[in-house]
């Protein structure tokens, strides 16, 4: 079974292939034997199963090139639709983040639909398509658990996009154009390498940068709660919602993935409790209006009782998070 990546090139792109790869996931029963990865850059994963297609899902010249449809082989199972312009980007750039986060996804749904197999469609939305002010008869508090039912109420163009994109992959799972699975995305912590442009990136940084040494900055208050999940959590969620059948999931196809609350400073305990206090006495806080007027509308904490009754997972603790950071950290310095 030939499954395709689009944002291969990418952190979690990356890491999604590996784990298809490795022999935990099937199709319709069928193993996963070969991934074609979409985006700017070659995929860093050195496997020959893997083929790299290079370019950009929202160029026009790249759409019409038909590069996209010849990849949709007679042998594709799934459409793994992760490539994305995040957050604070997408605010600053709309036309660009309207190119990618949603023309792009409309596109990669039509060419889905000329398929002649009903493919699978999983879609990386977030929990930027909620806002502060939720819904009738809920919290306006940022830890009140957030319905999956509940109608988004996004506070960014990336939020925005993002919701509207769950809608249409909704909308082609209830006529049979795809069948599809979106999985809302909690912040991902520890994330290796450089900042990136979303919003969020300044969680992962307060612990990265201290465990190597290194100052790091947090533009929002030390009370504010985030809802995370580390890589390895978010990755194995991605695979089991591609290995479900669509009938588990039902009619509404969207999926608040697992993650915990966690308040910046209860963050920085722990990091305090695994590296010491003069790992935590790097962290520097420095208001940013910008970053947290974004990340300050996302609510604190979803619910997740049908997935977790579906069998997706949660990090056990923030303490947990770390600790895997840190093994996979070390297993890829062995590997170099």
């Amino acid at each position: 079974m030939h499954v395709i990546v689009t944002g291969g090139a990418g952190f979690l792109g990356a890491r999604l292939i590996q784990q298809l790869l490795a022999g935990e996931a099937s199709i319709e029963g069928q193993a996963i034997t070969r991934v074609t990865s979409i985006d700017l850059a070659p995929c860093p994963v050195t496997d020959g199963r893997v083929e790299s297609l290079t370019g950009d899902i929202a160029d026009p010249d790249f759409i019409e090139s038909g590069l996209i449809q010849q990849a949709l082989a007679d042998d594709t199972g799934a459409v793994c639709h992760l490539a994305a312009v995040v957050s604070s980007q997408a605010e600053a750039d709309f036309e660009l983040g309207m190119r990618v986060n949603l023309d792009a996804t409309r596109t990669l749904l039509e060419a889905c639909r000329a398929h002649p197999r009903r493919l699978r469609f999983l879609f990386a939305s977030s929990l930027a398509v909620f806002g502060p002010g939720l819904s009738q008869g809920l919290s306006q508090k940022r830890s009140q658990p957030v319905p999956e039912a509940v109608g988004p109420q996004p506070r960014s163009s990336y939020g925005a996009q993002k919701a509207i994109g769950e809608l249409l992959v909704n909308d082609y799972s209830r006529r049979g154009f795809v069948d599809g699975r979106v999985c809302r995305l909690p912040t991902i912590v520890v994330r290796p390498g450089k900042p990136n442009q979303a919003a969020s990136s300044f969680a992962s940084s307060i612990i990265r940068e201290p465990l190597s040494g290194l100052e790091a900055i947090c533009p929002v208050a030390a009370g504010l709660p985030l809802w995370l999940s580390s890589p390895r959590a978010v990755v194995a969620n991605l695979v089991h919602a591609l290995a479900l059948e669509g009938e588990a999931l039902g009619d509404w196809r969207t999926l608040n993935l697992p993650g915990i609350t966690v308040t910046v400073n209860e963050m920085l305990d722990a990091l305090e409790r695994q590296a010491g206090a003069p790992a935590r006495d790097l962290v520097r806080f420095e208001p940013d209006a910008g970053i947290d007027a974004i990340v300050a509308s996302w609510p604190g904490g979803l619910d997740v009782e049908r997935p977790l009754a579906l069998g997706f997972q949660a990090d056990a603790d923030f303490d947990a998070i770390i600790r895997a950071y840190l093994e996979d950290e070390r297993e890829e310095e062995l590997d170099d």
